[in-house]
């Protein structure tokens, strides 16, 4: 009821148009203007509209810490989008083991204060954020490949390409 009675308490107004040609500046319907109007329209298709860039992405190969039976290292893959996630982040989300067994108990959850997360970059490192202070801190005697899950950002929403990261259980600390 309470929208009845405000549609018929506020009428609907003709828009106004403005006529363009000429000297024609007052508002007008179309109907009653007497200039000549010309409208110009093109079509254009679907190939020629400009596509969105796409995300740049950024391909991982994960090998396995230790060899299989056959004496070959086991790789499982995943891509991930430049710049949005950690490394940890894209390891859990695909199902890839990151955790060696103290690992899978004790870990802060991504934190960066547990050290559990310690991968080796073996490619790719410049796709990769700069070691933050909390890395410095725990990996400061390790090798310069080595970097902490949980705080390596995978690429930096400009670049592409492909990082291989060798996963480490514990035990080889």
């Amino acid at each position: 009821m309470a929208c009845q009675q405000l549609a018929t308490a506020m009428p609907l107004r003709q828009p106004e148009i403005y006529c363009r040609a000429g000297n024609c500046r007052t508002p007008t319907n179309f109907t009653r203007c007497k200039k000549r109007i010309s409208v110009s329209l093109s079509a254009t298709s679907q190939e020629s509209l400009p596509t969105q860039p796409k995300n740049p992405e950024i391909e991982l190969e994960f090998i396995a810490p230790k060899q299989g039976n056959d004496g070959s290292y086991e790789v499982e893959k995943a891509k991930a989008i430049s710049g949005e996630k950690l490394l940890r982040n894209i390891m859990l989300d695909n199902k890839i083991e990151l955790y060696a067994t103290y690992g899978k108990i004790m870990n802060c959850g991504g934190g960066g204060s547990c050290g559990t997360c310690i991968v080796e970059i073996i490619d790719g490192k410049d796709l990769l954020n700069e070691r933050t202070n909390t890395e410095l801190r725990y990996l400061k005697k390790k090798p310069e490949s080595w970097r902490l899950a949980c705080q390596t950002i995978v690429g930096n929403k400009e670049n592409s390409g492909k990082v291989v990261v060798q996963r480490m259980p514990q035990w080889k600390k």
